[in-house]
């Protein structure tokens, strides 16, 4: 079982998440405010963290710095709305593992939870440039996005599976590659970009235009 908490400011969203997650027959979910949500994680210790990033009660920033000093922190991912870029932007920095928009597709939802859960990244299709450029501190002829060109070819379809939510394990299956090999692709793409993590590497991708303009971003 997948264990996840969702975590918003507002009842209606939290019923509705937990509804939606309630139907999957390999998640158990919970729901509570803001403030409730550290001890909710110590009791409950969930995989995954759907995260308000702004609430009424208590800053969702607030929260995912508390959760990342866990001894065992949840994979938190950053629930948010089309106007909150720089929101965003500090989340990733501080560890979160991508972000999604409330009104996600109900029946996605449980499709980006087990991405999460399997090590996974999890970007809105909606991703802004502002969002990426913040983020990276970069445009698309700044230092990070020069060293995509320094990439093996190798290392270029490996971050394009990165950018489509794929965890190692995926990766290594859909490649036909061990998950050592994927795992030191994954090192040297993260060193090669000057990135701290997979969440930066996708953004960077999906800044660099290296995605089917087709696909949905959440969760690939």
């Amino acid at each position: 079982m997948i264990r996840v908490l969702v975590v918003d400011g507002e009842a209606l969203i939290r019923k509705g998440f937990q509804h939606i997650l309630d139907a999957a027959q390999d998640i158990e979910v919970a729901a509570v405010p803001g403030s409730q949500a550290l001890r909710a994680t110590r009791e409950m210790c969930p995989d995954v963290v759907l995260l308000d990033i702004r609430m009424p009660d208590v800053d969702g920033l607030t929260v995912l710095a508390g959760l990342r000093r866990l001894r065992h922190p949840p994979v938190v991912a950053m629930l948010t709305t089309l106007d909150m870029d720089e929101y965003v932007a500090t989340a990733l920095r501080s560890g979160a593992a991508g972000f999604l928009l409330k009104d996600t597709d109900p029946e996605r939802l449980p499709f980006l939870v087990r991405t999460l859960a399997g090590g996974g990244t999890v970007l809105s299709s909606k991703v802004t440039r502002t969002v990426v450029d913040v983020h990276l501190k970069t445009g698309p002829q700044g230092p990070a996005a020069r060293s995509l060109a320094r990439l093996t070819d190798r290392e270029r379809a490996v971050l394009v599976l990165i950018a489509e939510g794929l965890s190692n394990t995926d990766i290594a299956t859909r490649m036909h590659l061990s998950t050592s090999t994927v795992t030191d692709h994954v090192s040297a793409i993260l060193t090669e970009l000057e990135v701290d993590g997979r969440v930066q590497a996708a953004l960077l991708a999906e800044r660099a235009c290296l995605l089917k303009p087709s696909r949905d971003q959440e969760g690939g």
